[in-house]
């Protein structure tokens, strides 16, 4: 008989199987990339990335463009979630940071947390931290 109590430990209360990006979702080339290019070029080239678009965001917030980086990061976060529903997510349970693909859309998810909040829409901000707590609780140290 399994051990059920594997789970405990996770945090994954409700036993729901992690959601994995593919190991060669476009991100893993893409934060390659970013290393020696405009992040705009990449985005032109790759519009489905979660990774390039959290990278404009936090650029756009770096130049003080609040409204541009909540454009970027809602655009990272819906091409994420797209990439998730392919993956097999069903809108619930853990999604780790742990594996590299997954960290772009769960970089978009933070950025747009902290844009909502800049922006003032504290309802959107909360959802975020809560939707950041089930995916990987350890975001939120």
């Amino acid at each position: 008989m399994a051990d059920r109590t594997d789970n405990l430990t996770s945090g994954n209360l409700l036993g729901i199987p992690e959601t994995l990006l593919p190991d060669d979702f476009i991100d893993v080339q893409v934060t390659a990339e970013l290393a020696d290019e405009d992040p705009r070029v990449i985005a032109a080239r790759h519009p489905e990335s979660p990774m390039v678009w959290a990278t404009l965001s936090q650029d756009a917030l770096s130049d003080g463009d609040d409204v541009g980086a909540y454009a970027f990061a809602r655009t990272g976060y819906h091409r994420g979630l797209d990439a998730l529903r392919r993956a097999g997510w069903r809108g619930q349970g853990p999604i780790p940071a742990s594996h590299a693909p997954n960290r772009g859309f769960l970089r978009a998810l933070a950025m747009l947390g902290e844009t909502s909040r800049r922006l003032g829409d504290e309802e959107e901000a909360d959802r975020v931290t809560a939707f950041l707590r089930e995916a990987d609780p350890s975001l939120l140290g």
